[in-house]
């Protein structure tokens, strides 16, 4: 059975324009890694892809469009179970708003959520 897919930039990546010497991570991204670690329960339910910082980036692309490379992006694996607001690229249905993905794995995986 396929699961939805989150998918996520691999913290600690370097950034040539800002300062090569440093690493850096991606705010919202690391939002959905603390809910990772805080409820571990969550990886047997949704799978998780890391992908490098780096545009373009191919495996988004090829899920959901080059228009749609900003992450961290959560994925419907049944495109019927999505919710009425998630983005659509072809048949493949998503959300990217950090909040909205937030309040979309507590109610569809059972984890504590509040804003």
């Amino acid at each position: 059975m396929a699961r939805d897919l989150l998918i996520l930039i691999t913290p600690g990546f370097p950034d040539t324009k800002l300062s090569p010497d440093r690493l850096y991570y991606c705010p919202q991204c690391n939002i959905v890694e603390g809910l990772l670690a805080t409820f571990p329960e969550l990886t047997e339910k949704v799978d998780v892809m890391r992908v490098p910082f780096a545009r373009p980036r191919p495996a988004v692309i090829e899920r959901i469009g080059e228009e749609n490379q900003g992450l961290p992006v959560l994925i419907f694996a049944d495109p019927a179970t999505a919710p009425a607001d998630a983005l659509a690229h072809g048949e493949t249905c998503f959300v990217s708003n950090i909040d909205r993905l937030c309040e979309l794995l507590a109610e569809r995986y059972g984890i504590p959520y509040s804003h």
